[in-house]
């Protein structure tokens, strides 16, 4: 065995954000950080992504606590790798560069050492200053190109040009034709291609051809990998998922077209929506003669550990199907499995994707893994943006226009200059299709209430789209023809309040809650407060001082019903977390006049009031989670 593949581990954080929507807790994290340490893994993804967020959120845990526990445990190991949104790092707006140098001065302080930073519209511009500070700080730099496809039509128009057969069948439409107009193909092999050369130019020390959506297929794989290690002088990394059908057959495929580091997940945290499995590369790669450069007796013992954390999140288990008990080390292949294997290695060779597929998605049937998903691939789109989708419809009880809005997602994506769909811009065009959908349901404009994100985008506060925006469009969704930056300089950091009621400490107490309070305003606020009212409490007991009744800050206080409500109610139309307060008592208002932003699905909504008068009370308070139709606002 000559050639090493190096596998990058994504178990702790994509792994288990795929499946069980990011709510392992610190104490299950920490049964298997033992057990990794003698994996000997290239690589492990514990952090970024929604880690940060979600720990915060949902296990009342701190960001900075997780990644520093895992580089204590793992030591040096393994290198420990996150992912970043470039300039925009974990929020919907560009940061500007104190946030980001403090940022990674922190990460990598605490445990990091590689960042892969990827721009959701593919604008090299925004990965910039992500660059220049994880290197400054001595990390490493992963650039990621977000792979994408171009839209199918809604409507076509006239004949489709005939299918090519073979291995690039799938590439042989040059143009597209929509509601009678002709669209080239915008995301192509140079398309990617120079994404990657214009990251190197910025110093990148790695390349990651990034397919979050699951949707590369294996004949494009064969393309863009041996297309990269020709024209790059950095390794290549593949990451990819299975929902729609696509990801172990595009895993064999990257490997048997020289790249150098593939991303997995250990067995059963696997597959569905999450990575291919290790144990199905490690065998691939043992028929191959590829060297895996991993202890995989210590992969089966976490594997084991994995098997009891799953049952444990059972309630979050996005498939909720276990694949069959198996360790390669140990277990023998059927024949007519491991017949399989050698087909689809077979079909690499041959190019002959349909093969290829067959025998994957075989392998994958007979262990159990989750079959693909036909919905998700005919769709074309990340298998969250579909959830997010499906949640926000039924918030509001119209899951009924799902396919109107399924259809609107090609003409809205390309109204908005055809960003690639990740997140945010795939939380963004979703949103923007449901809110369109639900409009012409109601006989109003499609675009007749954008989200504030949506604006945004369209207006070029988010970076440079793939295509330019329409500007009249632009001058209907945002006021302006032309096309707008964000301005950075503008930024205005987030208050740091003193807390008299816990003693007159601060919020944020160093730069590592500051910086939790730039990045996830909303949650972090609820979380420190939270942290300090502990603190403030532990305090107390110690001293044995006098018990104090600290006011709450969590949820948001219903109207008693001694309370008479005497003028207009303000309610919130869904279920969400309170961003801003934009009234005080006594304030007059107008009808139409914005009172609450409201923070739902990840989109900020303002809240408008149908009457005109004054307020004369305010039921919630910023940071606060409020259930649909709770009363925000009383305005007489």
């Amino acid at each position: 065995m000559n050639r090493k593949l190096l596998i990058r581990d994504l178990t702790l954080r994509d792994g288990q954000q795929s499946a069980f929507a990011t709510r392992m807790n610190q104490s299950q994290v920490d049964r298997v950080l033992p057990l990794y340490k003698e994996a000997n893994f290239y690589a492990m993804e514990v952090w970024g992504g929604a880690v940060p967020d979600s720990v915060m959120r949902f296990l009342n845990e701190n960001p900075w606590d997780r990644l520093e526990k895992i580089h204590h445990a793992v030591g040096g190991a393994s290198k420990l790798t996150a992912l970043s949104r470039g300039r925009n790092l974990y929020g919907y707006a560009p940061y500007p560069d104190e946030i980001i140098d403090g940022f990674f001065k922190n990460a990598v302080a605490s445990g990091l050492n590689i960042m892969r930073i990827f721009d959701a519209l593919n604008d090299v511009n925004n990965v910039k200053s992500s660059v220049k500070y994880i290197k400054k700080y001595g990390g490493m730099a992963d650039c990621a190109v977000c792979y994408t496809v171009d839209p199918k039509p809604e409507e076509p128009v006239g004949q489709p040009e005939p299918k090519r057969k073979g291995l690039f069948g799938l590439f042989g439409r040059k143009k597209v034709v929509e509601s009678g107009v002709t669209y080239e193909p915008v995301f192509t092999n140079d398309y990617f291609l120079n994404k990657a050369k214009e990251m190197c130019a910025l110093g990148a020390d790695m390349i990651t051809i990034k397919d979050m959506s699951g949707l590369i297929p294996p004949s494009r794989v064969a393309q863009l990998i041996p297309l990269f290690k020709r024209e790059l002088d950095v390794p290549i990394d593949f990451h990819t998922h299975c929902t729609p059908g696509f990801g172990l057959g595009a895993v064999l495929t990257a490997i048997m077209h020289g790249v150098d580091v593939v991303d997995t997940v250990i067995w059963n945290f696997a597959g569905g929506p999450a990575a291919p499995a290790l144990e199905l590369i490690y065998i691939f790669c043992q028929k191959l003669g590829v060297e895996v450069d991993v202890n995989m007796d210590a992969v089966a013992k976490i594997n084991e550990e994995l098997l009891s954390i799953r049952r444990e999140l059972d309630k979050y288990d996005a498939v909720k199907q276990f694949p069959k008990s198996f360790n390669p080390l140990t277990d023998a292949l059927p024949a007519e499995v491991d017949q399989q294997f050698d087909r689809a290695i077979a079909a690499v060779k041959n190019k002959d994707e349909e093969a290829l597929l067959q025998a994957c998605h075989a392998i994958e049937a007979y262990f159990g893994f989750p079959a693909p998903d036909e919905q998700v691939k005919n769709a074309e789109i990340p298998g969250g943006m579909y959830t997010n989708m499906v949640a926000q419809l039924k918030q509001f009880n119209a899951l009924e226009i799902l396919p109107e809005a399924m259809k609107l997602i090609p003409s809205v994506r390309r109204d908005a200059g055809l960003p690639p769909l990740v997140t945010p811009t795939s939380q963004i065009v979703g949103a923007q299709a449901v809110n369109s959908a639900m409009n012409q349901k109601n006989a109003r404009p499609k675009y007749a209430n954008p989200s504030n994100q949506f604006v945004a985008l369209v207006k070029g506060e988010y970076g440079k789209t793939p295509v330019p925006v329409d500007p009249e469009f632009r001058l209907q969704i945002a006021g302006t023809r032309e096309e707008v930056e964000y301005d950075t300089s503008t930024y205005k950091r987030q208050d740091n309040p003193i807390l008299e009621e816990y003693g007159g400490t601060r919020l944020a107490k160093d730069e590592k809650e500051e910086l939790l309070m730039e990045l996830f305003p909303a949650v972090a606020t609820g979380f420190l407060r939270k942290l300090r009212q502990e603190e403030w409490e532990t305090q107390q007991a110690k001293k044995a001082a006098e018990e104090m009744r600290l006011e709450s800050t969590e949820v948001a206080s219903d109207i008693q019903s001694e309370d008479e409500v005497v003028g207009h109610l303000v309610m919130s139309p869904m279920y969400g977390t309170i961003l801003e307060v934009l009234v005080k008592v006594g304030d007059r208002v107008k009808k139409g006049d914005n009172v609450v932003i409201l923070e739902a699905m990840k989109m900020e909504n303002e809240i408008t009031t149908e009457e005109s008068g004054k307020v004369h009370r305010i039921f919630v308070t910023e940071g606060e989670i409020v259930k649909d139709g709770a009363p925000l606002v009383e305005i007489v």
